[in-house]
């Protein structure tokens, strides 16, 4: 079987403390990670400073790939420019290789031409910042339809644009990328995948959201195996970090066993 990169989101196990959800990913054979901005009662919603996160990732050998994330990224004013100069620092001192950048997702900021502006003016606002601290933005097209940035090839002529090449790269989340419909994937563009199945069959596209998103099994509606395998051959290399979102998976009694039959399952198709 082949030697698969898999790595663990926070919200896999939103209840976890971070210290538990460390021993959780280091009992699966995992030592890179993402944690998130948006847990309440936990890391980093509750206060814990950047030092302590990385001092804890440091005694359970683990690696933060990532924050997830700077919300309504390509939406820049004063208020967004102050957290991301907040969340870039929190990722420099807690040890995080990036910070993913997630984009409008209500319907706003969808128009041709302002919608292209948008983002450019947010990555070369977040360029030299980014660079400064050493961390790389990961870009995170959304597939939903009112999401204001729902393609790879416009992120990436975005990117390239500003001269972003050497801070930026996309995330290519399997669900969103199965929703957005478009085939560019940009292999070598990408810097994280996330993955996460759906087996409800009696949703159609445009409904399936975020609660619909659990661990990769059979009768996975979103070929994860497929896109994960076109991906390598195709040259990506990097992790594969697991993101469901529903609440039968945050809700297991042994998530430890659901994450190893999910691994078993993706490394014996690929």
């Amino acid at each position: 079987m082949t030697a698969l990169p898999f790595a663990l989101n926070h919200m896999t196990t939103p209840g976890l403390p971070l210290a538990a959800f460390f021993e959780l990913a280091r009992s699966l054979g995992l030592s890179s990670v993402e944690i998130r901005n948006d847990l309440a009662g936990n890391a980093i919603l509750d206060g814990t400073t950047a030092t302590d996160v990385a001092a804890l990732a440091r005694r359970h050998g683990i690696t933060i790939i990532s924050i997830n994330a700077l919300q309504r990224f390509n939406e820049w004013n004063d208020a967004r420019q102050t957290e991301a100069d907040e969340l870039i620092r929190y990722a420099r001192d807690c040890g995080a290789q990036a910070l993913v950048l997630v984009p409008v997702n209500d319907g706003s900021g969808q128009a041709d031409g302002a919608r292209q502006a948008n983002l450019r003016e947010a990555l070369a606002a977040l360029k030299p910042t980014l660079d400064a601290a050493g961390v790389i933005g990961l870009v995170e097209p959304l597939g939903f339809e009112i999401c204001s940035l729902r393609s790879k090839t416009e992120a990436v002529n975005a990117i390239r644009s500003v001269g972003g090449e050497a801070t930026f790269r996309l995330v290519h989340d399997t669900f969103h990328h199965h929703l957005a419909g478009e085939p560019a994937t940009y292999p070598e563009m990408t810097g994280l995948v996330h993955i996460s199945g759906v087996t409800d069959a009696d949703v159609s596209v445009s409904d399936l959201r975020d609660s619909h998103r659990v661990l990769v099994e059979e009768g996975d509606l979103l070929d994860n195996v497929g896109q994960i395998a076109g991906l390598r051959a195709d040259g990506y290399q990097g992790p594969l970090s697991f993101e469901p979102f529903a609440a039968e998976v945050h809700n297991l009694a042994d998530p430890a066993g659901s994450l190893r039959a999910s691994m078993d399952y993706i490394r014996s198709r690929i």
